[in-house]
């Protein structure tokens, strides 16, 4: 056999030993947890046959505590490139057969490699986290890792897309990586996020608490707000990035992907006609449903700040981001988790092209002293100023309610929206006609010798005199007040019109968003 042969003969074997990972041991604990192994979930997000892996034969450099004899290819994470639906994507996924897939400053070099070509190429970046946090053996080296991560996640926003798939413990600095990017995905009993764990917890503080109640996927799905998008398996986590990909550009310089539209442009809806009833309790996703392309949306942080709807839609085979109130939650009112919630919503969008459409049915701000001592004002500022930062089209839908500060930081004319429609049923007033009538009329309704009576008819009177869109319709802040049922063949036209749409901004560094 030649010389070369031998040479080929060695390689293969190599490759066929990184691939291994941990080894078949470690490879068996993973999958005895319900877990799959890095290569093979990069197999499951991947177009077949289209992942090109970088950095295989790189081992880690530490010679403390034994690790000079604890060397494996590749080290703890796999890194390179490949397809989605023919899309070029980056990818790295740790891997927690080898060391629990603490990060290494070598593992840091391999990721930083893959953020820094995706950025120079143009290309979303989907990471799949399983680590036990810094690998204590490297110390300062190891967290230095984690800077070098942080600050390409922070140089990649709004650049590239970037997603976290959380598919096992993510914890300490580790964390911090997922949090900066724009999309979270965790699954059930499996992915865990959390600063300290458990047992530091309890020695700390006294709380005794589970994985799974302290950092679980329903966790941060419902209470903390980090996940967006939450699964029962890691191929639905997958399932749900593709299609999360489908709705976004490459980058900031593209537009999203356009689709043949089979429905018609000019589709009317007659439920959308009697679906605002008396008591004003209606859900608002069938108000989207009704008007997207096929009836079809996806949506993220559904089951957090359920008072504001946030997700994606098509009109015309487009990406629109949609943000809408729900008055089945709290009556639509805003608050600091839908107003953190929705503004981080809105400036993904504008990062990246997509148009902003929104439906208005909001009654205020959420009042009281949890909302006052949790920030409420600085928080509700970030929703005024996401949407006078946008650029993108925007388009406002006013359906009912359009109360107060409330109303024009749901996509107002005054914040730059470029169309606002109301509907007939659409009520913009500085306040509900019961509280105003109270302090309007407060002299004739306790002068009165039946006070109710006199007050319902001072209430009545304020609605027809101040709070329909006619009078908003009048000084220009609604541009038209359209049948609900042409609602989607209406903003498909707006959003022709305002396709070559070019807006600016005084120039600065940047401003200080009210964080």
């Amino acid at each position: 056999m030649s010389n070369q042969l031998e040479k080929v003969k060695e390689l293969i074997e190599l490759r066929a030993q990184a691939r291994l990972g941990g080894g078949e041991k470690a490879i068996e604990k993973q999958h005895a947890k319900g877990k799959y192994t890095a290569r093979e979930r990069i197999a499951m997000l991947l177009d077949e046959g289209s992942f090109e892996e970088m950095d295989m034969f790189v081992k880690h450099r530490c010679t403390n505590f034994g690790m000079d004899k604890k060397h494996y290819l590749g080290d703890g994470v796999v890194t390179g490139y490949g397809t989605i639906e023919g899309r070029l994507v980056y990818v790295f996924a740790q891997d927690f057969t080898v060391s629990a897939g603490s990060l290494s400053e070598t593992m840091s070099l391999k990721i930083c490699k893959v953020m820094d070509m995706a950025m120079r190429t143009g290309a979303a970046i989907i990471g799949v986290c399983d680590s036990g946090g810094a690998r204590i053996q490297e110390g300062v080296d190891a967290l230095k890792g984690f800077g070098d991560i942080f600050y390409r996640n922070a140089m990649a926003s709004g650049v590239v897309p970037q997603i976290s798939v959380v598919l096992g413990p993510c914890a300490g600095g580790a964390v911090f990586s997922p949090a900066m990017t724009d999309f979270i995905v965790m699954a059930d009993r499996t992915s865990h996020m959390f600063i300290t764990g458990p047992s530091v917890v309890k020695a700390v503080t006294g709380e005794d608490i589970s994985f799974d109640e302290l950092g679980g996927a329903e966790t941060h799905a419902t209470k903390s707000g980090v996940a967006g998008i939450r699964c029962k398996t890691e191929e639905e986590c997958f399932g749900e990035v593709k299609r999360l990909l489908e709705f976004l550009p490459s980058n900031n310089l593209e537009e999203a992907p356009a689709y043949e539209c089979s429905d018609d442009l000019n589709r009317t809806s007659a439920t959308l006609n009697t679906i605002v009833t008396d008591d004003g309790v209606y859900d608002m996703k069938s108000v989207i449903a009704e008007v997207a392309d096929n009836g079809e949306y996806m949506e993220f942080f559904p089951e957090y700040a359920a008072n504001l709807i946030t997700c994606f839609i098509r009109l015309n085979g487009s990406t629109v981001g949609v943000i809408a109130n729900q008055p089945t939650v709290m009556s639509g009112s805003l608050d600091c988790a839908s107003s953190d919630k929705g503004a981080r919503f809105v400036r993904f969008c504008d990062s990246f092209n997509i148009p902003i459409l929104s439906f208005t049915d909001v009654p205020g701000y959420l009042p009281g002293t949890e909302q006052e001592y949790g920030g409420i004002i600085r928080r509700g500022a970030k929703l005024l100023y996401a949407f006078s930062e946008a650029t993108v089209p925007k388009i406002n839908v006013i359906v009912k309610k359009a109360y107060g500060g409330a109303y024009v930081a749901m996509n107002s004319k005054h914040l730059g929206a470029d169309i606002v429609y109301a509907w007939p049923t659409a009520e913009i007033a500085v306040m509900g006609p019961d509280g105003a009538a109270n302090i309007i009329y407060k002299n004739d309704i306790a002068a009165a010798s039946d006070p109710i009576a006199v007050r319902k008819q001072k209430i009545d009177e304020y609605t027809e005199k101040f709070t329909n869109p006619y009078i908003a319709a009048a000084r220009g802040y609604v541009d038209d007040i359209i049948e609900p049922d042409s609602t989607r063949p209406r903003v498909i036209a707006a959003l022709e019109m305002l396709a070559s749409k070019r807006d600016s901004k005084p120039s600065k560094k940047h401003g200080n968003f009210p964080m």
